[in-house]
């Protein structure tokens, strides 16, 4: 008994530092102890209640390291619909929700028309219900009125409260994000082909993992700015957040009450600037009616509340110096002009090189090395150049001249007609292409060979250990183990790994090979029209133009890659290996909802990565297509669309947006 009552007062000690050292790292921004003695601290606990198994609770911090599986995560409706807020760019739209809000009130008599302003998080919205101060449940947005169960996921993030005060049945919503430190992190820990565009990306893909424990691992962060269910309803906004601090939540402290509309100008003018400086990533302002008791009042639309509203902050532009041009070879031989940039400070980082994509793009901005030039973050991500400044044009430009030979091997370059990139023709002997046809084979979306980046591929090429993707699977551990940086753990987990790949599907390895224009869509197809590449390789141009999503030009780069002198001993080499040249199944269909359907994609989307959001349509009877014609069945537009848009509009071609394409499935 003795010893269970001080394990229970060390554990409670222990319980309360863990919680204190949480708070100070991911709200307060100022840790007192190392990432390892943290984990120490945790150790002892997980420990301790491993050894008193009657005093863990649901609210202990070892709850939180996650370790299930899950293979499906249910579907369970939301207690009122999460709507989307309306977006706007313009100042002007933001006078006139404020001005249509006062108004609308003004007519039911009322004059409380204060708006509580916060910075909008660039994260994944969720929702959290608590029921006798524990948390129960966890659920994903999903279509507004459907989301899915992921409470298993949730617990893991150190910032959701597992217990609180016991204020009734209480529903709290808000947003999943990563800090910036945090995704760079994450970033780091894997190879450069594998890496997450943004920390959006990496949440949304995240929350979406079916391993808590691997969840866990990437530390996540939860910021809260909506409550529901507490006694007094009449209870303002603005109160409902101090409410929320006081429960033990974030809610990121950037918030702030507006009276009038120059009150809401100016904390949108203050945060233009001062975001940057934040640990994480936000990409707007959020304005809410302050009266709760008057939002079912206003009412929504289909989509949206009538009130409030998401000011989304214009991409950031910066002025800067093209001091050289350098060029890049792609896996497929493609030459890609890149800026060099004088480093400048744009949207929070510093920028020194930026694709100019190809020397006809290099026509139309007309720029020229050491041009004045305005930069720009393309979704506050990509950096591009947008325009040169010609008032400002020095003597002494020099013209960006196409190089007539490969920068790495000093092959002449060519141009096929009707194209606007240069290649390199020496496929079989330039090393940047062998890197890029290896990268590309190991690759997550292809053959998935973990342990083999970037840095393991240079030295693998540079002493022509490897060649093609072939001699990957004759690798031996002693011949690794010689390699810089790599030992004999190192060398163990790579020939694992390819082992491992040898498993996966004939339609993989056929997107893996790096045959132009056939991307995981056409690989699919591919597949599916012919189960072997015996079968592919003795297939006409003629034929393979009657594949849906294979025309002319695909059928052309299929054959031509068939006819090379070098394919027939290279597939022996990946048939010795134990790689799959044939499909062993026919891919299961889930339901027939898109049966007969092409279906194109434009934008960001928030819950899908593009290959998953095609898989899905394809699992379904779908086909996905690149391009907008009038044959296109469906567009599914997420967030900054772009031009296919226009077209599709123009065309008549269906339109949905992400929550009602997830309905669809």
């Amino acid at each position: 008994m003795t010893d269970s009552i001080h394990a229970a007062e060390r554990i409670a000690k222990l319980r309360q530092e863990i919680e204190r050292h949480n708070h100070l790292y991911y709200i307060e921004a100022k840790p007192e102890l190392s990432d390892y003695e943290f984990d120490k601290l945790l150790e002892q606990l997980i420990a301790l209640e491993r050894q008193f198994p009657d005093l863990v609770t649901p609210d202990s911090p070892s709850q939180r390291v996650g370790g299930a599986i899950t293979k499906e995560f249910v579907s369970v409706t939301h207690r009122e619909p999460m709507l989307s807020l309306s977006n706007t760019y313009s100042p002007g739209d933001v006078e006139e929700f404020y001005n249509r809000v006062k108004k609308l009130l003004a007519l039911e008599g009322v004059d409380e028309h204060e708006m509580v302003a916060e910075l909008k998080f660039d994260g994944v919205a969720i929702s959290l219900l608590y029921r006798d101060g524990l948390l129960v449940r966890g659920a994903t947005r999903g279509d507004g009125v459907q989301g899915d169960d992921i409470t298993v996921n949730i617990r893991t993030i150190p910032t959701v409260p597992l217990k609180i005060e016991d204020v009734g049945e209480i529903e709290v919503r808000g947003e999943v994000f990563m800090r910036k430190e945090d995704f760079e992190q994450l970033n780091e820990s894997r190879p450069e082909e594998e890496r997450f565009a943004n920390p959006r990306n990496a949440t949304a893909g995240t929350l979406k993992l079916q391993d808590s424990a691997e969840v866990a691992c990437r530390r996540m962060s939860f910021v809260a700015y909506y409550l529901k269910g507490i006694r007094d309803e009449s209870t303002a906004h603005f109160s409902r957040l101090k409410l929320l601090e006081e429960l033990g939540f974030s809610t990121g402290n950037h918030y702030q009450l507006c009276r009038e509309l120059h009150d809401i100008n100016e904390f949108i003018a203050e945060w233009s600037e001062k975001r940057w400086k934040l640990p994480y990533e936000t990409d707007g302002v959020v304005l809410k009616l302050n009266a709760v008791t008057l939002w079912d009042k206003l009412g929504a639309t289909a989509k949206s509340p009538r009130w409030a509203i998401a000011w989304k902050y214009p991409a950031q532009q910066a002025r800067t110096v093209l001091n050289a041009v350098v060029f890049q070879v792609g896996r497929l031989g493609t030459i890609t002009p890149v800026a060099e940039l004088e480093p400048v400070l744009l949207a929070g980082s510093t920028v020194s090189r930026s694709t100019l994509h190809n020397f006809d793009e290099i026509g139309r901005l007309g720029v020229m090395i050491h041009d004045r030039v305005i930069i720009e973050k393309s979704g506050e991500v990509i950096p591009k150049v947008i325009s040169v400044v010609l008032e400002e044009r020095p003597s002494d430009t020099q013209p960006i001249v196409i190089p007539s030979n490969c920068p790495e091997c000093g092959t002449p370059l060519a141009r096929t007609e009707g194209e606007v990139s240069y290649y390199c023709a020496n496929e079989e002997e330039c090393p940047a292409q062998i890197r890029g046809r290896l990268l590309h084979f190991a690759s997550r979306n292809a053959m998935d060979i973990k342990s083999l980046g970037k840095a393991l591929v240079d030295q693998l090429v540079a002493i022509r250990l490897v060649k093609d993707v072939g001699d990957l699977y004759f690798l031996q551990e002693p011949q690794l183990e010689k390699l810089e940086r790599m030992g004999r753990k190192s060398a163990q987990n790579l020939v694992r790994a390819l082992d491992e790949s040898r498993a996966k599907s004939y339609e993989r390895l056929l997107y893996a090979l790096g045959i132009r224009h056939v991307g995981r869509a056409t690989a699919r197809e591919l597949s599916q029209a012919y189960p072997s590449l015996e079968a592919l390789m003795q297939a006409s141009e003629e034929q393979l133009a009657t594949v849906p999503d294979i025309g002319p030009v695909v059928a052309h780069s299929i054959c031509d890659y068939f006819a090379k002198p070098s394919v027939p001993h290279f597939l022996e080499k990946l048939n010795a290996a134990g790689l799959p040249l044939s499909a062993s199944e026919s891919t299961e269909q889930i339901n027939r909802n898109f049966e007969g359907l092409t279906v194109l994609f434009t934008g960001g989307l928030d819950r899908y990565d593009r290959l998953t959001a095609s898989e899905l349509v394809m699992e379904r009877g779908g086909r996905v297509v690149n391009s907008v014609s009038k044959k296109t069945g469906l567009v599914v537009a997420g967030h900054d669309p772009g031009s296919k848009l226009d077209k599709a509009l123009k065309l008549g071609v269906r339109v949905v947006s992400e929550d009602e394409f997830e309905a669809m499935l």
